[in-house]
Formats: C-alpha cells, structure tokens, sequence
C-alpha cells in the first residue's frame, strides 16, 4: 500500500524551527538560509492544509494543529537517528573478514595484525584464505588482498607490497664441500617448486644468467609455505618472494646463497568494491593497512 508521506525537507524545517521557535536558528542547524526554512514550512503547510504556526512580528508560536502534530513527527525523527546510530556502530564494530593466501596471512598479515586490533578492539577480523577470486556481492567477505597486476575489473586495487624473487635456503646448505658458493652450484642442490609458479625457477636461471641446471627436476609443493618450510629443514633450495621470506631471513631461519634478487610486475594488493569503503569497519581496516605498508616499503628502498 502505497504511503502518502509529507516532504521530508518540510517536516524536518518544521520540527527544527518548533525546537528553537525561530526560523533563523532553524536555518543555521540545518545550514540553509532563513528563506529555505520559511518556504520549506510553508510547503508543507499547504500539503497538509493546516497553519503550524502564528506568525508575529517579533514571534513565532506553534497553531494547535503544530503542537498536536509536533510530538509524533519529533519521535519519528528520534527513532530514525537511533535507527541510524545503530546501524552504524553495528557495521563499525563486530566481525571484519578478510580474504588473502594462507602464504600472506601467515608470513605477513598475521605478524602485523595486533596493531589494528588494539587500533580497532571493537572489530573482530576473520581470515578467510584461499587463492581464488571471491564475488564481494555474493560471498561473506569485505575486503580482500590479492597478488597480481592490480587490475581486476570493477575493484579498487591499492598496492601494499612488491616483491623480489630470490634462491633461498637453510644456513647448513652454506656450509662444508658442497656448500652453494655461487648460482651454477644449484645444478646439484635439489630444487623446490611452488606448484602456482612452475615457471619460477626457469625465469629466475635465465635473468641471473645461468646455465646447465635443470630447473624442471625436484620437489614440487602446492603451497608456498611448505616450500619455504622445506628449504628451512635443507631439503633444498626454494624461490622465496621478499615479502613472505622476509621474516625467516630476519630470523636467521633461511638465507640468500647469493646476491641476485629478480623483480617482478607482481604485487600485493588491498582489493575492495567501490562502495564498500562507505562502511566504517572497511575503511578502518583500509586507513590502518594502506599506510602501513607504504611505510615499510619505503623503509626497505
């Protein structure tokens, strides 16, 4: 059933006007002129057929029908802003959940992510991982990072982290006769692949200029974690993305057998719908994770 409602602007120039009994206060609440506020009343007067106020010179008082009329049109507006208000502290607060690989979230959301929650105590974030794309419109998820060119169709992509591709391995592949000493030793170190990149340690031989290893022969792993884990164990030499290794080289846990470090157009990426950011629990998480790492990128240069 359709509902014969009043003008909003009117209702809202009358109840504003009624609470101050002035029209120029009225105008400065509501930041229109005074002239706005006077044709806005007069408007619904004349929709609803009915005086609201007495207008005196100096003086404005409510009509009888403005005083029977003021009470329930003040409640509507009141149970409208706690309506609202409630809303908002709903979407600013419970769950925030977040899409990325089991890789990223491991090696570097996770080890950064209790800055946001003692930012934001009132957000509980969920880690969703995985390696395909999500649909934001019709799966749980608000916002996502992905690895790529940032460039996926009707998403905002704002870059949080490149990367470098380098050989990295456990310090004991270092040591005694047949420790790696330069990149030709690969030919007889056991190669670990990453099953999402099998072309990684082709692309890697030739930019470094390397010859006679066989980048197709050793152990191949469908996740980046286990490959890492592996080369930390010296099962081999694996092909670590700065971002993701940096924390085991920091700690000591894997090394670079050599200098030559390969970049790629890839990268980390915040993605999320264009108006998505309205929501104050995405933009939290956005405002806390964008500067933070163009920080740390900045710092690594």
């Amino acid at each position: 059933m359709k509902r014969s409602l009043p003008p909003l602007n009117g209702l809202r120039a009358f109840e504003a006007a009624a609470r101050h009994m002035s029209f120029t206060e009225a105008a400065h609440e509501l930041s229109v002129t005074q002239a706005a506020i006077s044709h806005q009343v007069r408007g619904l007067e004349q929709r609803l057929g009915l005086r609201l106020f007495v207008r005196r010179n100096r003086s404005l008082l409510l009509s009888e029908a403005g005083q029977a009329y003021l009470p329930p049109v003040r409640a509507a507006f009141d149970q409208l802003h706690e309506a609202t208000e409630k809303l908002l502290n709903k979407d600013k607060g419970g769950a925030l959940t977040v899409t990325t690989t089991a890789s990223f979230a491991t090696k570097w959301l996770v080890p950064r992510l209790g800055g946001f929650q003692r930012a934001h105590p009132e957000i509980d974030v969920r880690i969703a991982t995985g390696t395909g794309l999500v649909d934001f419109a019709r799966e749980d998820v608000d916002i996502g990072i992905r690895y790529g060119r940032g460039q996926w169709p009707a998403l905002v992509a704002e870059r949080l982290v490149a990367e470098d591709v380098m050989p990295v391995c456990a310090p004991s592949l270092l040591k005694g006769p047949n420790a790696l000493r330069k990149p030709a030793d690969l030919k007889r170190a056991t190669l670990l692949h990453i099953g999402t990149f099998p072309d990684d340690w082709q692309v890697w031989l030739t930019a470094a200029g390397v010859k006679g290893v066989d980048a197709t022969r050793g152990v191949t792993f469908d996740l980046a974690l286990a490959a890492y884990q592996a080369a930390m164990d010296g099962l081999g030499v694996a092909l670590g993305r700065q971002p993701l290794v940096a924390p085991d080289l920091k700690a000591g846990r894997l090394v670079m057998p050599f200098d030559f470090k390969m970049s790629t157009e890839l990268a980390y990426y915040l993605v999320y719908p264009t108006d998505a950011i309205r929501r104050r629990k995405i933009k939290a998480f956005r405002d806390w994770l964008v500067p933070l790492a163009q920080t740390e990128m900045r710092a690594s240069r």
